[in-house]
């Protein structure tokens, strides 16, 4: 890893801070990102947070088929082959 550089950024009035745009690339820091403060030593140190996957996924299949009901209709279906089966048998 290269040696750190020097990166400079002005507080707003709100205490907004952009972060530089190599940062943000290097750590994969898109909009809607969560990051964290952490207080050491007279510095703050800002640390991105991993992503839960299953947060990122949620509700991205919604409207679309129902698994609980296909496996439902599924299973009716081969209940039905059974019991024909049984009842030949």
């Amino acid at each position: 890893m290269e040696s750190p550089k020097l990166m400079k950024a002005k507080v707003s009035a709100k205490g907004w801070v952009v972060i530089p745009s190599v940062l943000r690339r290097r750590f994969g820091l898109k909009p809607g990102s969560s990051v964290e403060f952490q207080e050491e030593d007279e510095h703050i140190v800002l640390n991105p947070l991993t992503s839960d996957p299953v947060e990122e996924l949620y509700g991205k299949l919604a409207g679309g088929i129902s698994l609980k009901k296909a496996l439902s209709e599924e299973r009716a279906k081969e209940l039905k082959r059974e019991e024909a089966r049984v009842c030949i048998g």
